[in-house]
């Protein structure tokens, strides 16, 4: 079940992280990264490993953007 929550956080910030790498959005990413990461406890507390694996791709990518974006845009 936690499995299924996570898989539903990971969907709801995946498009939310594609929207951040538009020039100028990428202050979005301060509201993805918590989400990933919630995502991911989630994911990690569960027993498989497919929720827990999305979160990680979009909080990474989330972090990426953000560092290469000075931390601001």
């Amino acid at each position: 079940m936690l499995n299924l929550i996570s898989l539903v956080v990971g969907v709801i910030a995946f498009p939310l992280m594609l929207i951040a790498l538009v020039p100028l959005l990428g202050w979005l990413n301060y509201l993805v990264i918590p989400i990933a990461i919630l995502g991911l406890a989630l994911g990690a507390l569960s027993d498989s490993n497919t929720g827990r694996n999305l979160n990680i791709l979009v909080l990474l990518i989330g972090i990426v953007r953000l560092w290469l974006g000075g931390f601001i845009l």
